[in-house]
């Protein structure tokens, strides 16, 4: 069996070590189109930012605990 690694992975990878926790989590759920990137499990937000760019920044007192991508497959 020989395992396919696609160039967008990779590209990816430099972003996803720059995020602020070693271990986290991301779930995508395709019907919604929308990517979840967990940093805490589980979050148990206390406040949520929206962004202008459709990102929701989820929070735990002053903690990032989550980021909602939302119409994920076309960013």
């Amino acid at each position: 069996m020989t395992a396919t690694i696609s160039p967008s992975i990779l590209k990816a990878v430099p972003y996803l070590t720059g995020f602020p926790d070693q271990r986290f989590t991301v779930d995508y759920d395709m019907e919604a189109d929308v990517l979840y990137i967990s940093f805490k499990r589980p979050q148990k937000a206390t406040n949520t930012i929206t962004t202008e760019d459709g990102l929701l920044l989820r929070y735990r007192e002053n903690q990032l605990v989550g980021v909602t991508v939302l119409d994920a497959s076309t960013r």
